[in-house]
């Protein structure tokens, strides 16, 4: 199964908070699943961690690389068709990271990893 993280679930997930659902961990840590990160959760993490409202144990730069190989999770980059899809969301999120993510999982047709339910307004399937 292919599935996109919500930068809360990737987080939550590395970090083992509690507040990850067990659906969600299962899911995570399910060797035969592609588990994907949309780049626009690390552009938001970056700028989280410049902000000082993200405090990671080592350097931005080295930390997502690590991550990343740890966790077997690979990155889905943006494509036009996504930043294309934005424009026609109707605004049930204000949040432009999530809006870009629910493009990505509309033009892919992959659901996403979240506890925030209104990514299904934008009829893309949820898992949590």
């Amino acid at each position: 199964m292919r599935f996109i993280l919500d930068t809360h679930a990737f987080l939550w997930f590395i970090m083992g908070s509690p507040n990850l659902s067990s659906q969600a961990k299962v899911l995570i840590e399910g060797q035969d699943n592609n588990k994907l990160l949309s780049i626009a959760s690390v552009w938001e993490m970056a700028i989280k961690v410049s902000l000082g409202r993200l405090i990671i144990s080592e350097p931005f730069s080295i930390f997502i690389p690590k991550q990343l190989q740890l966790n077997g999770i690979n990155l889905l980059n943006l494509d036009l068709s996504h930043a294309i899809k934005v424009e026609a969301l109707p605004f049930y999120h204000r949040d432009p990271f999530d809006r870009i993510i629910a493009a990505q999982s509309i033009i892919e047709d992959i659901p996403i990893i979240s506890i925030d339910e209104i990514f299904e307004k934008y009829s893309v399937k949820r898992f949590w």
